[in-house]
């Protein structure tokens, strides 16, 4: 098997409000739409992204009803400062501010306007047994 593209598919209550979310905030395009559905791109190493309106009819019958819900959809990015300062700026709801765990991940949370929770994630080295946090990125 050879994969080409990676999607994920997101079930929402308000597709419009999450395609706008993920063009205007993180750079994604439209490159399908129609009712209840909408299929985005942003090349490179992002995974694509499908929007359907809850309870449509591809959805399979026992899951139509069920919201994007538990989902954390995380990006590996660089410069994450200047990630969170250009997302307060631009408005998106930021859910959790820049931390840094002690494995060396540092990340920042936003939420869309249905809740799908998207994570900047920028590595680290982790402290050594000095404790030294060089912030160096890992190779």
């Amino acid at each position: 098997m050879q994969i080409t593209v990676s999607t994920v598919s997101l079930t929402v209550d308000d597709v419009t409000a999450s395609q706008q979310f993920f063009t205007t905030h993180l750079g994604y395009k439209e490159i399908a739409s129609a009712d209840g559905f909408a299929s985005l791109t942003r090349g490179g190493a992002a995974v694509d992204i499908v929007l359907l309106h809850r309870g449509n009819e591809v959805l399979p019958a026992g899951r139509r009803d069920q919201h994007a819900a538990g989902v954390v959809l995380a990006f590996t990015v660089t410069n994450i400062e200047e990630e969170e300062r250009r997302l307060r700026e631009e408005g998106a709801a930021i859910t959790m501010p820049l931390r840094q765990e002690p494995w060396g991940e540092r990340l920042v949370q936003v939420t869309d306007p249905n809740g799908v929770i998207v994570q900047l994630v920028e590595w680290v080295t982790p402290p050594g047994p000095s404790g030294d946090r060089s912030g160096e990125p890992v190779t």
